[in-house]
């Protein structure tokens, strides 16, 4: 009888919730709501309970974006 192969899991892109993206960047929520209106900051989604979420991947890479300019 075989065993079954282990895969190894890449660790899942978190979902960080609003507060704590507003917190990393430094800005306040109408600073947030302002640059979504203008199409500036990283992708966000909202989640089945209404929460607004973004992906870690999504927010470190604006935070690279903004170092770099």
């Amino acid at each position: 009888m075989s065993t079954p192969s282990l895969r190894r899991r890449t660790p899942k892109d978190e979902l960080i919730p609003l507060p704590e993206v507003l917190y990393e960047l430094g800005i306040s929520r109408p600073t947030w709501y302002r640059w979504r209106n203008r199409g500036f900051g990283p992708e966000a989604r909202r989640t089945p309970s209404g929460r607004i979420c973004v992906r870690r991947s999504a927010l470190d890479a604006f935070k690279d974006e903004l170092e770099a300019a």
